[in-house]
C-alpha cells in the first residue's frame, strides 16, 4: 500500500472539504490515489461540505456551560443556515460538546477548533462532517470564557432550544469572597438584566467603551447641538453632558437594574458585598445574541423558482 502522508491527507481535505479522518480513510481505501479518494468521498456524501462553505450561516445556536466548581464558564455560537437545523439533535449535541471543549481551552476560536472531542476528532473536523451529513454550511463563529479566582460565574440562557442551548446567552463573572451561592444568584440576576434590558450594555465601565463608538456618538451629538443654533461654547457643554448621559445608558454598572429600577447594577454589587462580607466586583460579562452582526442573505424565492423552471 502506498504511504499515506500528512501532506496527501491535507491536499485531499482542502480539495474536498471533508474531515481529516475521512480523508485519511479515503486515501487508505484507494491506495493513496487522490482522484479515486475524491470519488470515494463523493459516493459517501462527505465532500459536500466544500460546496456549502460560501453560504451565509446566520442561524444556529448559542451554547453555554459553567464548570462544576462554578468559577469558570463559556459561551459559544455555532452557526448554520436555517433555524430548522437548530432543532436537530445532532446539531444541538455538537454545540454542547463544543462548549464543553471550550471550557477546557484557554484560547480563541482557532484553538478551540483544533482541540479534540472525547471521540478523538477535532472540533473543526466534527463540524465539517456535520456539514456533509446535515447538508448546510456551519461554522463556530465565536467563543468567550470567563473565570474568577474566587466568586462565581453565572449563566443565563434565553429562548432556550434544548438542554444548554438557546438563541441568546449571557455570562457574568463576579469576583469576591463569601457565599458562592449568593454570588451565583446575584450573577444570574445581572445576566438576566443584560439579556432583558432595552439597551444592551456595550461595556462594563465607561473607560472600557470602544473609542470609535464614543467618537461616533460624540460626532452625532455635536452635529445635533450645532444645528440647534447654540453658540459653540454652549454647544460643547451640551455635548459633554449628553455624552455622560449616553455612557450611563450603555455602561452596565451605571444601568438601572431591571428588577429594581431605583438601584443601579453598581449599587446592587456593592450591596451584595456587604451581604457576603467582602468586596465584590463584576470581573466581566458577555452577551451573545444569535446571528447579531451577521449579514443575512435575502433570497428572491420567485426568481429562484423561475430559474429552476428555466424561465427568464
Amino acid at each position: 500500500m502506498a504511504e499515506i502522508t500528512a501532506g496527501l491527507v491535507k491536499d485531499l481535505r482542502e480539495k474536498s472539504g471533508a474531515g481529516m479522518m475521512d480523508c485519511k480513510k479515503a486515501l487508505q481505501e484507494n491506495n493513496g490515489d487522490l482522484e479515486a479518494a475524491m470519488d470515494w468521498l463523493r459516493t459517501k456524501g462527505l465532500s459536500k461540505a466544500a460546496k456549502k462553505s460560501d453560504r451565509a450561516a446566520a442561524e444556529g445556536l448559542v451554547a453555554g456551560l459553567v464548570a462544576d466548581d462554578g468559577k469558570s464558564g463559556v459561551l459559544i455560537e455555532l452557526n448554520a443556515e436555517t433555524d430548522f437545523v437548530a432543532k436537530n439533535d445532532r446539531f444541538q449535541a455538537a454545540a454542547r460538546d463544543i462548549a464543553r471543549v471550550a471550557l477546557g481551552v484557554d484560547g480563541d476560536v482557532d484553538a478551540i477548533s483544533a482541540a479534540k472531542l472525547p471521540s478523538g476528532e477535532s472540533v473543526n473536523d466534527h463540524v465539517t462532517n456535520l456539514i456533509a451529513t446535515i447538508g448546510e454550511n456551519m461554522r463556530l463563529r465565536r467563543a468567550t470564557k470567563l473565570a474568577v479566582s474566587q466568586g462565581a460565574v453565572a449563566l443565563y440562557l434565553h429562548n432556550v432550544q434544548g438542554d444548554g442551548v438557546a438563541r441568546l446567552g449571557v455570562l457574568v463573572a463576579l469576583e469576591g469572597p463569601g457565599d458562592q451561592a449568593v454570588l451565583k444568584d446575584v450573577g444570574r440576576k445581572i445576566a438576566m438584566h443584560v439579556a432583558g434590558t432595552p439597551t444592551p450594555p456595550l461595556a462594563l465601565a465607561s473607560d472600557e467603551l470602544d473609542p470609535e463608538v464614543v467618537a461616533k456618538e460624540r460626532e452625532i451629538q455635536t452635529q445635533t447641538a450645532m444645528e440647534s443654533g447654540k453658540p459653540r461654547e454652549i454647544a460643547e457643554k451640551m455635548v459633554e453632558g449628553r455624552i455622560r448621559k449616553w455612557q450611563e445608558e450603555v455602561v452596565l454598572l451605571k444601568q438601572p437594574f431591571v428588577m429594581n429600577p431605583d438601584q443601579t447594577i453598581e449599587q446592587l454589587v456593592a450591596e451584595t458585598g456587604k451581604q457576603v462580607g467582602g468586596t465584590v466586583t463584576v470581573k466581566g460579562f458577555v452577551r451573545y445574541a444569535l446571528g447579531e452582526g451577521v449579514e443575512k442573505k435575502t433570497d428572491d424565492f420567485a426568481a429562484e423558482v423561475a430559474q429552476l423552471s428555466g424561465q427568464s
